[in-house]
């Protein structure tokens, strides 16, 4: 490949590009936002690798002890985001890209790696499909929700006990929510819009430490919605989408 692979650091952070948000004004407070919290994850071994190229190719990934996510284990790697769009598909970059990880997690002498995915396909999760391709089982599910993992020595990961409840005692709409996608800012200005005009009650929980991203009542990367006292989604929702959950 002619293209390079690079890695974000401490020194390239406020330079590089953040390729899931190249060029949409709307997402620039997300982008700011986002470039904060991993000037504050890289010291600890977060990694976001990406194409050197205009273009939304890259892995995201962490410790899985520090990663801000309802999983619990040990000496794995959890990927938060695995992302190959557009014209660069179908030309080997999200094999070079997982296969980095995985030899990254070798070379640190973890048991293996695990991600976020489901049953179907759902949005802002990998695909199942592929990731089965390169050895990975399942090895925890809450509803359509799957844990997946490629394990080196037979060590598992899984869901932590809060996950499971996927519920909380309150009717209002509840979005949890954390900085680490660009793309966050902007819902949570769409969703405060739609319901303020709606005269719809709506609560935001900031997930700002990795102690309350481990503790969500409910599956969670990055994102999850709570109406009517059930977890409802980890997807991002526009005016569109908070309009057919709230109506429907």
């Amino acid at each position: 490949m002619s293209e390079q692979f690079i890695n974000l650091t401490m020194d390239n952070l406020a330079q590089e590009h953040l390729c899931c948000a190249l060029a949409d004004k709307k997402h620039r407070l997300g982008v700011e936002a986002k470039r904060s919290w991993l000037a504050e994850r890289i010291p600890e071994g977060h990694v976001f690798r990406k194409l050197d190229a205009q273009g939304k190719v890259f892995i995201e990934f962490a410790p899985l002890e520090k990663a801000w996510v309802p999983v619990v284990g040990e000496k794995y790697l959890f990927i938060y985001c695995f992302w190959v769009a557009g014209s660069f598909k179908n030309k080997g970059y999200g094999r070079e890209l997982l296969t980095y990880c995985i030899e990254e997690a070798k070379r640190q002498g973890k048991s293996g790696v695990c991600v976020l995915s489901s049953k179907k396909k759902k949005p802002y999760l990998s695909d199942k499909k592929y990731l089965e391709k390169y050895g990975f089982t399942v090895v925890d599910r809450i509803d359509d929700y799957e844990l997946l993992a490629l394990s080196f020595d037979g060590r598992k990961p899984a869901f932590a006990e809060s996950a499971r409840k996927q519920g909380i005692d309150r009717e209002e709409l509840i979005i949890y929510y954390g900085k680490q996608c660009p793309f966050i800012v902007n819902c949570l200005e769409q969703a405060q819009l739609f319901c303020t005009e709606n005269k719809i009650p709506l609560t935001l929980v900031e997930v700002d430490t990795l102690e309350k991203a481990k503790a969500v009542p409910g599956v969670f990367n990055n994102w999850a919605v709570f109406y009517k006292g059930k977890f409802q989604t980890v997807q991002l929702l526009n005016e569109g989408q908070l309009k057919k959950l709230v109506c429907r």
